[in-house]
């Protein structure tokens, strides 16, 4: 029995864990994430790429240092000597670089400036409403000494040295 009670209140603090926000969350940017860099690789690799191609060369990865000679491949088929492959590190640090300079320019700039925007709306509509709130505030206090002076006028209960009420 208290196995049973224990599996149970275990999968349901994994149920829980599964069903708060943050992990659905989670998943869904890991998905939409994947979908993105598809975009952004073809973007660099086929717009931005052969435009650098036309300075230099498209692929860097050729080119490396020989440090211990010979460098090359030996008559069993295998690498001798030892290379540097400065080339393809310096590629990869391109393509980051260019990468980061895609998301930047074609999401996160135009992002930020459209959030901004959704702000200042925002703002702008708050501004209203405190204006309509005061607005309110000044009516209600004329309707209030108006009910004041009435009372006062009709001989009724209120004595004129007595308090108004406050709003």
């Amino acid at each position: 029995m208290v196995s049973e009670k224990k599996k149970e209140s275990i999968l349901a603090g994994f149920k829980a864990f599964l069903m708060r926000g943050n992990v659905v969350d989670l998943a869904v940017a890991v998905v939409i994430g994947a979908a993105f860099t598809n975009i952004v690789n073809s973007v660099v690799k086929g717009l931005i790429s052969p435009v650098i191609g036309l300075v230099g060369t498209q692929s860097l990865d050729a080119y490396k240092s020989c440090i211990k000679d010979p460098c090359g491949i030996g008559p069993d088929g295998k690498p001798t000597g030892v290379e540097l492959l400065w080339g393809s590190v310096l590629n990869a640090a391109l393509t980051f670089l260019i990468t980061a300079a895609v998301v930047y320019f074609l999401m996160v700039l135009p992002m930020a400036k459209y959030l901004a925007k959704v702000e200042q709306r925002r703002k702008a509509k708050e501004g209203v409403q405190e204006t309509m709130e005061i607005t309110e505030l000044v009516v209600l206090k004329e309707i209030r000494d108006e009910l004041i002076a009435q009372r006062g006028a009709g001989g009724g209960s209120v004595h004129s040295d007595a308090p108004s009420p406050r709003l």
